[in-house]
């Protein structure tokens, strides 16, 4: 069963407001075995919803129609829904007197226009709101002879889920008859660009499209690597485990230490959990990011627990006085080790990690533009240090710093026995 997707509303398009409502219901029919190929956004026009809802329909068994079920005068989903059921929208008295209830529970005045949320396609069914006063729409369209349905949702994130989980999916499962679930696992990678990734996968690419399942698709996220995600349907979760494990072994193997993390995993969780494990600190000392890598790193949460601190040393100052870094150029390997050390020593920690480098718009110390040297300070007094070119202008360079240096610690972690 396909079930596409159209949120309705102008200040989607305009950048207003982001869609998350279509990722998520996305998610959701892909976790419920449901195929959707399609999202689409419309503004609030009643001629444009309905052709987008009709040309929607052509092609999809269901769509899911989220936004456009207020009270005021742009709201008209209703509206587009009725013209294409080709049934008039009538007053319902129990959703009315619901809404009524709802506001008199607040203490609030009603406005009248609120009883617009009342008016319901003649032949749909009601799913009663719990959350908000606009109910959710279960619409039957015939489409030549095909009975098709129409899902009417609100656009205000929570009422959306409380629908989505509460009717429209054990419906759409009741309709589909197909028990099947869809099962992704996304691998993360950082060392090599989207396309050296296909080239080094194009043998498992190839025996997937002669197999069918699993497929592969890769999803660049800035600077925070390149996705490989993979997807397989089948009857269970299990089932649909069983078909992406031996694909994930073989590209694990073929990718070796690029793959980072899988799913939700960030760089920064990733490091911090191979630090815990050890039962290790960390402590860093940035010059070029200004303090972009510890806050990549707070955001996780716990890691209080690893995290003691960092020493954002931008001026040379404070990397001779605060750090101990010799006088002299401040961009080298040299001053990027002294750094790190300099850190574990002021900071108390076990491990540290330290960056310094050229974001632009000029030289420094003759080095040029985009250059990052990173250093890693470990427990047994050893110290490494890379020195790195970055690609792209001040802001780009100096995230990309963030992920590279991070996944240099990881591959130190990893390396030590």
């Amino acid at each position: 069963m396909r079930c596409d997707v159209v949120a309705v509303g102008t200040e989607l398009l305009l950048g207003q407001i982001v869609d998350t409502n279509s990722s998520f219901i996305g998610e959701q029919l892909a976790a419920n075995g449901i195929d959707s190929l399609l999202q689409v956004k419309v503004g609030d026009n009643l001629a444009r919803i309905e052709t987008v809802l009709r040309r929607a329909l052509a092609d999809a068994d269901a769509v899911i129609m989220c936004g456009g079920l207020g009270p005021t005068h742009d709201d008209l989903t209703r509206e587009a829904i009725s013209a294409v059921m080709g049934a008039p929208l009538q007053f319902d008295a129990a959703v009315a007197d619901t809404i009524r209830q709802l506001f008199a529970a607040r203490n609030r005045t009603m406005a009248e226009n609120n009883l617009r949320q009342a008016l319901v396609p003649e032949g749909a069914a009601v799913i009663p709101q719990t959350r908000g006063t606009a109910p959710g729409l279960i619409c039957p369209v015939v489409i030549d002879g095909v009975t098709k349905v129409v899902y009417a949702v609100p656009g205000v994130p929570h009422e959306m889920k409380d629908m989505l989980a509460r009717a429209v999916l054990p419906d759409l499962r009741r309709r589909s008859g197909d028990p099947s679930v869809i099962v992704s696992r996304t691998l993360r990678t950082w060392g090599e660009s989207e396309s050296g990734l296909n080239e080094r996968l194009d043998p498992v690419i190839a025996d997937l499209e002669l197999a069918g399942t699993p497929t592969l698709a890769f999803l660049a996220s800035g600077w925070d690597g390149i996705k490989v995600r993979l997807t397989a349907k089948a009857p269970t979760a299990a089932d649909a485990d069983a078909l992406l494990a031996p694909v994930e072994a073989r590209i694990r193997e073929i990718l070796g230490s690029q793959v980072f993390g899988v799913d939700d995993d960030t760089m920064e969780r990733v490091v911090l959990q191979l630090l815990r494990e050890r039962g290790w600190t960390l402590g860093l000392a940035e010059s070029v990011t200004g303090g972009l890598v510890a806050g990549r790193i707070t955001e996780v949460p716990g890691a209080s627990e690893v995290f003691v601190g960092s020493v954002v040393s931008y001026a040379s100052e404070v990397k001779f006085d605060v750090l101990g870094v010799d006088r002299g150029p401040v961009v080298s390997e040299q001053a990027a080790v002294q750094m790190a050390v300099g850190a574990r020593r002021v900071l108390h920690a076990d491990v540290a990690l330290a960056l310094t480098g050229v974001a632009g718009p000029t030289e420094q110390d003759g080095m040029p533009v985009g250059t990052l040297c990173v250093a890693v300070a470990l427990p047994d007094g050893r110290a490494t240090a890379h020195t790195l070119r970055m690609p792209g202008l001040r802001d780009q360079m100096r995230q990309m710093s963030v992920i590279t240096a991070l996944d240099l610690l990881r591959r130190e972690l990893l390396a030590m026995p």
